[in-house]
């Protein structure tokens, strides 16, 4: 009998938490306090939260219009500064809201920081235009470079770049040129160094037959560094 009891206010007391769960939500399964732009929502859990089943993309875009986004406030006001850069929730492939936003403060201060941006939200096309989203560094190296992030910087991890060019070409006082003057059209995995007026195809052909050299089309398996001997 008492067993039968004890069964009895164990459930009561689940179905009574549970009921409080779906009641009172934001006091009973809130990980913690909403951001200042959503505290009107504190109360209201389900404007954004689908039961059993989290946050859902579709709940966010009820009040943020995708083609708005970065354009014009929840109000329909204009954002000041709104440009290309701040409005490119438009070209994302696939609408995943949470991998990138969280709402709720957290237990935890590492609960409230924002998720790190992920590029395999847009699609394919859209994340060969790195200049559309980022303003391209202003040295001297990158000024003579065209959109071709790629081939240096992962999407991951900006820094640190993986290309060292003294591995391939030392650099030196006297080929410190622009970037097109070896590699045309923009194509830095191919290069030529008939861009400079010394180094002629006939000239260097007939230099390299001279030596008893054949093979003088791939200059840089011997000419790796200008200020040395080749091999």
């Amino acid at each position: 009998m008492k067993s039968r009891l004890a069964l009895f206010v164990i459930a009561l007391n689940l179905v009574v938490l549970v009921s409080l769960a779906f009641i009172y939500p934001a006091l009973m399964v809130s990980p913690g306090q909403l951001s200042k732009a959503h505290a009107e929502l504190a109360s209201d859990c389900f404007s954004c939260h689908t039961p059993f089943l989290g946050a859902s993309s579709a709940r966010c875009e009820s009040c943020h219009k995708v083609s708005q986004i970065g354009l014009l406030t929840t109000k329909g006001a204009p954002r000041p500064q709104a440009g290309t850069k701040i409005a490119f929730h438009q070209k994302l492939a696939r609408l995943e809201c949470i991998e990138c936003h969280t709402d709720h403060a957290g237990l935890r201060p590492i609960d409230s920081k924002q998720k790190a941006f992920s590029h395999r939200l847009l699609s394919a096309e859209v994340q060969k235009q790195c200049a559309s989203c980022h303003t391209p560094p202003k040295d001297s190296l990158h000024a003579a470079l065209t959109d071709s992030c790629a081939q240096c910087h992962s999407q991951s991890k900006w820094k640190p770049a993986t290309f060292d060019h003294n591995k391939l070409f030392v650099l030196d006082k006297d080929h410190n040129v622009k970037c097109t003057t070896c590699h045309e059209n923009g194509d830095y995995k191919r290069y030529t160094c008939y861009g400079c007026h010394e180094h002629q195809p006939d000239k260097i052909r007939r230099k390299h037959i001279k030596e008893g050299i054949r093979d003088f089309e791939n200059c840089v398996s011997c000419h790796k560094d200008p200020g040395e001997d080749p091999d």
